[in-house]
């Protein structure tokens, strides 16, 4: 008798196990995940979602992936702590799509990252019309399809058509004067001599400071430019010389300690000592010090396509591919499905299957509200949303199985229209036999999941719990769910006393015309002032365009050519609020952007103990002190070289992410919450005090008013539950809006417009009434504030809504509403309006 077992015989795990998760603020939870369906995490800002998803099981599934490369890796990856769990059972091997995707570098465009480049590359070298050597354009052959030579019947001359790589502005098909980036880099005149008011003889000419030629000003006299009289003073020829005159030599009497010298010299014109300065350029710090003198234009020669001449010569309908990448990607995707009448019906197989794969590869972006977006458009121009459903739609292309996928807020930067295509996408994830995970707070993506396991109930140390798990229904049924009631539609919505309709432009209005520009038609807005204004509309509708490429600039006074009329009288001051990360590496904490770590540095260092062994407010500094971790040098992390594969940060080994070596803790601090706080200890050492969430570590610095201050206005904002140690760059989008409003608050606000992009991102409804209570104080102070935003919980509570659209590109860019929300809720032209109206 066979006593093997079979596979029908075993098993197989349903659920991924999670025990005893530890991890930041989690209370030794327990979960189990659902395998093979879609799980939603939700809770509010600093709760303990993301590190349940994040730190646990994102961390788990790719640890252990990595484990499993090479010995080499397992080696390296080995010093890696494990997330702060007792056990993890049945974790896949996990990918994560972050809130915040790298930003790209500069040679990559919508195409490339999409890579519907590559397939629109294939088919303009097999589909196309090419130009023979001598110039004669060739009707589509299939000798292009099937790679052989092409006899031209005009000359005889016999040619291949270039492959796919040749039609690459990152390879062959590179423009050659500006190698494939779109645009060059010239000296700026205006940067060479700022103050034209001075003399070449007392520095007018400033790369000749910089760099040291100081014989220049001889050389240029010999050569007949006045050199003691003010530049503005100067003909235009002699100004030519000095910017632009010829390398010739000249005899100069050069005077040093040894006495006077006759030497040969050079010239060296004040642009050519800039573009020899680039080219010697190898360092990040040399290529800062030239980056002054130079400014960005379009190349001439590709006209900012990337291609060469060559690249751009076959064409496929009369078209090339500079031209067809200039396209929306709605209107790539018409031209696509024309291509099979409009080719040869020779070629009609191979069209079909190229056709084919690239509206397939389209399809999921349209779905993800991408079509707007043209092929051409440069990386690190997309916004975060942007680039997190680019991310996403390739998620679903790889058709992977088997594995965890952990989301980090996909419905950022989506109006509510395109959630039917997002919930599409996860399903085919599911679908395709994997797990996906995601965090997030939108009621509407929430309420699709399969199940959902809440964390809280509030944040910091008041999280870190699993409040309500199970189906949606059994989660909103749940005692102490937070969550529930905006699922189920019983929570109010509407918690501001929004302006009446005839009293909205009391205040008077900031008026700005413009003309059309890139797909935005003419506009004609009239924003209120000192009221709450929401600016709505699908992606690529208009709202950047009207906000902060035409308003912002224009106030500013460096009006774009498209602004005709600008009426602001009594606006002084606009503050644009934007959800970029603050720093750029983590060096930069909470601590040190509000000014509270200088102030506890200096209370540390008034401390007996500080003051016996020397020490100064400058030693309690994690960045040069002498209290720093030597390990990490003050950045409480460490890189691993982990092969061929992205390094990896890990938590230092030796401060544990604290920042400070261990003898940082003898000097400590009596908490001024007093003996009777059992919650705090008698003693704190400063890296204790900036790992405790600022609601936590207040009433041990209430003694110290400069500190209290500080941290009263950081909770006021909602941000209680972040430590002073936490790291800008790490923050949500919609926390680093908030951490900027900080120094704002409490001040009369009356000639001041605030501009908020998006500032409920990352936000939980709960969050989303702390945020409007924040622009209220804004407003209260005389504010002018302006959001764009999808969030339809933050509109209803604006005083004025303009609605951008009706679609996105060439389909919108156009006001279609404005008025109340509930004035556009009911207008029938607006997209929003139709969302708006189920949730006042």
């Amino acid at each position: 008798m066979d006593n093997r077992s079979t596979s029908a015989d075993r098993t197989a795990p349903t659920v991924i196990e999670v025990r005893g998760a530890r991890v930041h603020n989690l209370r030794d939870i327990d979960v189990d995940i659902p395998l093979g369906r879609l799980v939603g995490v939700a809770g509010r800002s600093g709760s303990g979602k993301s590190s349940l998803a994040m730190g646990v099981l994102y961390a788990e599934g790719s640890r252990r992936y990595l484990e499993a490369l090479s010995t080499y890796t397992r080696r390296r990856i080995g010093q890696a702590p494990r997330a702060d769990v007792d056990a993890v059972s049945h974790v896949p091997a996990a990918l994560a799509l972050r809130q915040r995707p790298p930003l790209p570098g500069p040679r990559s465009t919508f195409g490339t990252s999409t890579e519907l480049l590559n397939v629109l590359r294939l088919m303009f070298s097999r589909l196309s019309g090419h130009v023979c050597p001598n110039g004669h354009r060739q009707a589509p052959t299939l000798n292009a399809a099937a790679e052989v030579p092409i006899v031209c019947p005009e000359c005889g001359v016999s040619f291949l058509a270039p492959g796919a790589e040749a039609l690459a502005f990152n390879s062959g098909g590179a423009c050659p004067t500006c190698e494939g980036l779109g645009s060059v880099r010239l000296v700026d005149d205006a940067t060479l001599v700022p103050d034209v008011t001075k003399s070449i003889d007392d520095g007018a000419v400033i790369p000749w400071q910089v760099y040291g030629f100081r014989v220049q000003p001889q050389i240029v006299r010999e050569m007949g430019v006045r050199t003691d009289v003010p530049w503005c003073r100067l003909t235009d020829n002699e100004k030519q010389i000095v910017l632009d005159g010829p390398e010739v030599k000249k005899h100069i009497a050069v005077t040093s300690k040894k006495g006077v010298h006759d030497l040969d010299f050079t010239f060296r014109n004040a642009r050519l000592t800039i573009t020899e300065e680039l080219k010697r350029a190898d360092t990040e710090k040399r290529l800062t010090r030239v980056s002054r003198f130079l400014s960005e234009h379009t190349c001439p020669d590709c006209a900012g396509t990337r291609l060469s001449a060559a690249a751009r010569a076959p064409q496929i309908d009369g078209q090339n591919l500079a031209e067809v990448t200039a396209f929306g990607l709605h209107d790539v995707v018409d031209w696509a499905r024309a291509l099979p009448a409009a080719l040869p019906p020779e070629l009609a197989p191979m069209t079909e299957v190229l056709v084919s794969t690239l509206l397939g590869m389209a399809r999921r972006l349209v779905d993800l509200g991408l079509g707007y977006l043209t092929l051409d458009r440069a990386g690190d121009t997309l916004s975060t949303g942007e680039r997190q459903r680019v991310q996403l739609a390739r998620a679903v292309r790889n058709e992977t199985t088997g594995v965890l996928y952990v989301l980090d807020e996909p419905s950022i930067g989506l109006h509510p229209a395109n959630l039917v295509g997002l919930r599409g996408v996860l399903d085919d994830l599911v679908a395709g036999g994997n797990t996906v995970v995601m965090v997030d707070h939108d009621p509407e993506v929430l309420r699709g999941v399969d199940h959902l396991v809440e964390i809280g109930p509030g944040a910091g140390s008041d999280g870190g719990r699993v409040i309500a798990q199970g189906s949606v229904e059994e989660v909103s049924a749940a005692a102490d769910t937070r969550i529930g009631g905006f699922l189920t539609g019983s929570e109010e919505v509407v918690v501001r006393e929004k302006c009446a309709a005839a009293d909205v432009f009391d205040n008077g209005a900031l008026a700005i015309r413009t003309t059309p520009v890139h797909t935005v038609h003419r506009l004609d807005v009239a924003i209120p002032k000192g009221r709450l204004t929401a600016v709505t509309g699908v992606s690529g509708s208009g709202k950047t365009t009207l906000v902060l490429e035409s308003l912002v600039p224009a106030l500013e006074g460096t009006a774009p050519a498209h602004v005709v009329g600008l009426d602001a009288a009594g606006i002084e001051k606009i503050d644009v609020v934007d959800a970029t990360p603050i720093g750029i590496n983590v060096r930069s904490t909470v601590g040190t952007y509000s000014g509270v770590l200088d102030d506890l540095r200096r209370a540390y260092a008034r401390l007996e103990s500080a003051r016996e062994a020397g020490l100064t407010a400058s030693d309690f500094s994690y960045n040069t002190g002498s209290l720093r971790c030597p390990r990490c040098e003050g950045t409480g992390q460490i890189s691993l070289d982990v092969q061929f594969l992205p390094d990896v940060d890990i938590a230092c080994t030796e401060c544990h992410g604290r920042r400070y070596a261990p003898r940082a803790q003898a000097y400590q601090r009596r908490s001024a919450a007093g003996d009777g706080d059992a919650a705090l200890p008698d003693l704190l050492a400063l890296p204790d005090l900036l790992a405790l969430p600022i609601d936590d570590a207040y009433p041990h610095v209430a003694d110290l008013p400069s500190i209290r201050t500080k941290l009263t206005a950081l909770r006021d904002v909602g941000l209680g539950y972040l430590t002073l140690g936490e790291a800008t760059p790490a923050l949500s989008g919609g926390e680093a809006q908030r951490l900027k409003l900080v120094s704002d608050l409490g001040h009369r606000q009356d000639a001041t417009l605030f501009v908020f992009d998006e500032p409920t991102v990352g936000l939980h409804p709960l969050d989303v009434r702390t945020l409007l209570g924040v622009l209220q104080r804004l407003v209260d102070q005389g504010g002018t504030v302006i959001v764009i935003e999808h969030d339809l919980d933050l509109i209803a509570n604006a005083d004025y809504v303009i609605d951008m659209g009706p679609g996105g590109g060439t389909d919108g860019g156009r006001v279609v509403a404005v008025g109340t929300p509930d004035e556009v809720a009911a207008n029938p032209q607006s997209v929003t309006g139709g969302f708006l109206a189920r949730v006042r």
